[in-house]
């Protein structure tokens, strides 16, 4: 059973997404709880699947990465077969982040994350020889002018 949230748990939500390091207790401090408390509702946010799991956010550039290509995917196959098949190709490459399916012109959407344009063109050609593709479109990323992963908490 899932609750309502109310503005203790939104809160705890926001700094859980801005820094999951900090102690229960550090927590509990900023939302005005005592420890025990604190921690049940972090366990029934994690249990309820509000909080879907830790991570640690590492810098693109240091692991030389820091190229974005944002690839618009049309095709001609619509079937369940096709789908699985892309999907599983997917999959299977790290330097694709982030996978969608879109409403509109384009089918799917790719961001992929490789160091320059031969490490995009090697996801590319492997893309291209394992799934059948109508049209693949390339937009590198020039700047990132913001980035976060932390979800608005308005609607909750």
């Amino acid at each position: 059973m899932t609750h309502t949230l109310d503005n203790t748990d939104r809160a705890i939500l926001e700094l859980l997404q801005k820094d999951c390091t900090l102690s229960v207790s550090e927590i509990g401090e900023r939302v005005n709880l005592s420890s025990t408390p604190c921690w049940r509702r972090i366990q029934r946010l994690e249990q309820e699947g509000f909080v879907q799991r830790r991570v640690a956010l590492l810098d693109p550039e240091k692991l030389n990465v820091g190229v974005t290509v944002f690839v618009a995917i049309k095709t001609n196959q619509h079937n369940e077969k096709w789908f699985k098949k892309f999907a599983d190709v997917v999959s299977t490459i790290p330097q694709i982040v982030e996978f969608y399916r879109m409403s509109g012109e384009n089918d799917y959407l790719l961001r992929v994350v490789v160091p320059d344009i031969k490490a995009y063109d090697a996801v590319y050609r492997r893309l291209i020889r394992d799934v059948e593709l109508f049209d693949v479109s390339s937009s590198f990323a020039m700047e990132q002018l913001k980035y976060t992963t932390a979800l608005p908490l308005d609607y909750a």
